[in-house]
């Protein structure tokens, strides 16, 4: 007759962890199921750059869908954070604050990555307001209000990225 498993021994060990195969596979799994979670609560499509000399934890949007949401519902925007509208070709793409909790700075980047436009201190309470820049753009960054000012971002000021994405609708 063969004893029961039971959560702890008299020894204070438990007994299935006597066998270093088990230890090794419980190990793994745990790893496994820690890396899964991470990944899952990690911002989609997020990488490094560089914007008037900042370092900014990059956001992108560019389904129809991540553009429309943007940064709508969030009660924070940390000072080093930005989100990058990708749009298929240059145009005058408008902005407003639909749904949008805290105020924001709104800069239409060219092809190059370079700054156009900039709407500084963009309010909530603007919305119905839309927001157009001054020339066509193909990307605009959304950051935190005061970013202007506190970096002395200007037209001309380069979005610095590996690599610029690109979408086709």
């Amino acid at each position: 007759m063969s004893s029961p498993v039971y959560l702890a021994s008299r020894e204070g060990i438990l007994p299935h962890m006597r066998n270093p195969l088990a230890v090794i596979g419980i190990t793994v799994a745990v790893l496994v199921l820690t890396t899964v979670l991470y990944r899952a609560y990690q911002p989609p499509h997020g990488e490094a750059a560089s914007f008037g000399g900042v370092s900014l934890r990059i956001e992108y949007a560019l389904t129809q869908a991540e553009r429309e949401r943007g940064l709508s519902g969030r009660e924070d925007i940390p000072e080093n954070f930005g989100m990058l509208f990708i749009f298929p070709v240059s145009d005058r793409y408008g902005f407003w604050m639909k749904n949008t909790l805290v105020p924001l700075d709104i800069f239409w980047l060219d092809d190059k990555g370079q700054v156009v436009s900039i709407a500084r201190d963009v309010a909530p309470a603007s919305f119905p307001n839309v927001f157009y820049p001054s020339s066509p753009a193909r990307y605009v960054l959304e950051t935190a209000a005061g970013f202007v000012a506190s970096h002395g971002i200007a037209t001309g000021t380069p979005l610095l990225l590996k690599n610029f994405p690109t979408v086709s609708k």
